[in-house]
């Protein structure tokens, strides 16, 4: 794959606090990542982004992300309620999700993980951390690793959707 197919994945970063928003952004352009960042700053706002609905309804301008930043402890619909609703969209069900968080708590890491987390990290404590953090984000989900391809949208079978007739049933 192209270094130029590469810099178009997109990564959305769902974080409610505008100093770790900063920081991540500086730590990234440090990094050499050339991808477009796109910031939600809550739970609601990220569902909304990946639903395509309200001020994000246009995939031309909102792409879905190749990768999802995802802070766990926002205001409001958390961290652990996104990964819940994105278990529950089977069109998402390949959408790589970092949680980036302060927590250590190992019960937040099994959780996040059992709700489908792709990987837990901690954010860095000084820039420099931080900078390493996106460049080691950047070099393996953006570069090194590779996803499936996202499935269409699952059409409903003609027997969801018409009353039973009575008749045998084909299994």
């Amino acid at each position: 794959m192209s270094g130029i197919m590469r810099d178009k994945r997109v990564v959305l970063l769902a974080e409610d606090l505008d100093d770790d928003i900063l920081l991540i952004r500086r730590a990234f352009d440090k990094a050499g990542m050339k991808n477009p960042l796109f910031v939600v700053r809550n739970g609601d706002e990220a569902i909304a982004y990946l639903s395509g609905i309200g001020q994000y309804a246009h995939r031309d301008e909102f792409p879905l992300p190749d990768l999802l930043l995802l802070d766990l402890k926002m205001p409001g619909v958390d961290g652990f309620s996104v990964l819940n609703w994105i278990k529950l969209q089977p069109e998402l069900s390949n959408l790589r999700v970092v949680v980036l968080t302060s927590s250590e708590d190992i019960r937040d890491v099994e959780r996040a993980y059992r709700l489908g987390a792709s990987s837990f990290m901690v954010k860095a404590l000084d820039f420099q951390d931080t900078v390493y953090l996106a460049k080691l984000l950047t070099d393996y989900w953006l570069r090194t690793n590779s996803a499936p391809k996202a499935p269409g949208p699952v059409p409903l079978q003609a027997s969801q959707n018409k009353p039973d007739a009575g008749g045998p049933k084909s299994t």
